[in-house]
């Protein structure tokens, strides 16, 4: 058991998930299969329960003197989902519950059409202990993950919702059709809180995504997750001294490798890779032929894209690709199965190269949405054709870990810094903060060790320019828009980076101040390591973007000051 050290063990005895590890002999870090499970629980089985479909839920449709908006209300509360095998104990989670509906994993799936403002209020109902990690004030902060969204309503980590409270957050929705999801997002236990279910889809649509790409049962979101579970069914939390956590058990939908009916044709799947650390390889097998199904990457984080056909993709901790996957050569009868051949700095079990599993039962009687379209330039993302000479200036961000403190850190500062005095990433960096609509090469340097971080900005996308290291290129699934970037160890990576516009008028009614209107954009946004435990310990940075007028107002009494421009009710 050379795998598990003292410390490893009694942090799974102290949460009643005592140690399987047999064969676990592969140090910190390193990827390689075992033959057993991490979990004590009773084991799930592979593909024989059905995986749940998310429907979008419906909104009240309300007006204020600025025009109509749509009104979605949700809460935070704690309840139990049979995430095990019929059998087993429930499962204690907290989740996001639409009405007085029980908290569902992930949460109610939202679906807007591109321009149209939301109001989106929170409720957090949460116990004031957790039932599972046991830590009190069971604080919440949403961040909408690919939204171009003002800084008090942007899940600003230290903007916490205590439980009895609520916050609306206005989304405006401007930009182009993408999947996004939202998340909790609270200062120092975003892992465990995302862990626990407090996630969920989000898409923004328009007219040529619902005309060129697959719509309704066609078009499936896919949540990916894994997970350890202790005897009594409670999630176990093991991040080897916040290295991370890898799960024994993987979940799609909160499903345990579930299976899901498919025709013979195309079908397009929204992936969101909500594991708190775990990256995969992801293909889909046939598994009478071995051959893997033609499968096109048609929008990445930041939008559609022309299409890339791969045989295998690398996504990690929040990314989203959605892909195109063809069916029509597969005979009906036949099992296609999603498979994850791990990337490096992994930990694998028994079955964590499986993901779920596809059954084809029928031919298509719908002709529409069977084809791969190419969008027209309108379409992409303005990040995707822009020359890299229209950057203003360059910027250099190092992550590193420090080996005394055990703190994963960005250009050597903190989460503490930026707390203890409002510090700004690019403060060295000379020159005015960069303004909404700006371009910029960021450069990227993994030098922590031992590690990969999929690195996630607020408010910017971004066009992948190179890579150093690794395969030394920039792949074929990750060519469109992002938002999250994988840095693997040792990696250099350069962005060229698109802060977001805002849309004509803020959702809650001001004017952006970009037509020579008064008002305000700038303020406060973070970027961070999207390995959960990484972010907690301490992986955070700000940075600023200044408003039209070029000065930024740092003051607790600014209208975009993220913690209190919007304080919760």
């Amino acid at each position: 058991m050379a795998d598990i050290d003292r410390r490893d063990f009694f942090k799974l005895a102290g949460l009643g998930a005592c140690v399987t590890a047999v064969g676990l002999t592969v140090p910190l870090g390193e990827s390689a299969s075992t033959a057993d499970w991490i979990s004590t629980s009773l084991k799930p089985g592979r593909f024989w329960r059905r995986m749940p479909v998310p429907q979008a839920v419906s909104p009240v449709v309300m007006t204020d003197e600025h025009g109509d908006y749509l009104f979605y209300e949700v809460t935070e509360r704690a309840g139990k989902l049979q995430i095990l095998d019929p059998g087993a104990p429930a499962t204690p989670v907290l989740g996001y519950a639409w009405g007085a509906e029980a908290p569902t994993v992930p949460g109610p799936l939202i679906k807007v059409d591109q321009n149209t403002r939301v109001r989106l209020r929170v409720h957090n109902a949460l116990p004031t202990t957790h039932p599972t990690f046991g830590y009190g004030g069971v604080a919440t902060s949403v961040h909408l993950h690919g939204s171009a969204s003002l800084p008090q309503y942007d899940g600003f980590a230290d903007d916490l919702t205590l439980p009895g409270h609520y916050k609306d957050y206005w989304y405006p929705n401007h930009q182009g059709p993408r999947t996004i999801w939202y998340h909790d997002h609270s200062v120092h236990r975003t892992a465990m809180n995302i862990y626990s279910g407090l996630l969920a889809q989000y898409h923004i649509q328009n007219p040529w995504e619902k005309e060129n790409l697959p719509q309704g049962k066609y078009d499936v979101p896919l949540v990916i997750s894994d997970a350890m579970f202790a005897r009594d069914g409670k999630l176990a939390y093991m991040d080897r001294d916040h290295s991370g956590l890898w799960g024994d058990v993987i979940t799609v939908n909160g499903v345990p490798w579930p299976f899901h009916d498919v025709e013979r044709r195309f079908y397009r799947f929204r992936i969101l890779m909500a594991t708190l650390s775990r990256s995969m390889a992801l293909r889909f097998v046939n598994t009478r032929t071995g051959g893997t199904l033609p499968t096109y990457v048609v929008a990445t984080d930041g939008g559609v894209t022309p299409p890339q056909q791969v045989t295998s993709w690398r996504h990690s901790s929040a990314e989203r690709y959605e892909v195109m996957v063809d069916f029509s050569s597969c005979r009906i009868g036949d099992k296609i199965e999603l498979r994850n051949a791990s990337p490096n700095k992994n930990r694998d079990f028994l079955h964590t190269g499986k993901v779920m599993q596809l059954r084809v039962t029928s031919s298509s009687t719908e002709s529409r949405w069977n084809a791969v379209p190419t969008p027209p330039a309108s379409e992409l993302h303005p990040v995707m054709s822009t020359p890299v000479t229209a950057a203003r200036r360059t910027r250099d961000i190092d992550l590193e870990h420090d080996d005394d403190t055990n703190e994963f850190l960005i250009n050597g500062m903190a989460w503490r810094d930026v707390q203890a005095g409002g510090w700004n990433i690019f403060a060295d960096d000379g020159g005015s903060p960069p303004r909404p609509g700006e371009y910029e090469i960021w450069r990227i340097e993994n030098d922590s060790g031992g590690w990969f971080h999929p690195l996630h900005f607020h408010l910017v996308d971004f066009r992948i320019l190179s890579r150093r290291g690794g395969s030394g290129r920039v792949e074929a699934w990750e060519k469109g828009p992002k938002d999250v970037v994988y840095v693997g160890e040792g990696e250099r990576v350069e962005l060229l980076v698109h802060y977001g516009m805002p849309p004509a008028r803020y959702p809650d009614g001001r004017s952006t101040g970009l037509a020579g209107a008064t008002g305000h954009l700038g303020g406060r946004f973070m970027l961070h390591c999207h390995n959960a435990p990484h972010e907690d310990h301490d992986m955070m940075a700000q940075f600023l973007v200044a408003p039209a007028s070029g000065e930024v107002d740092l003051s607790p009494y600014s209208v975009n000051h993220p913690v209190h421009g919007a304080p919760p009710v």
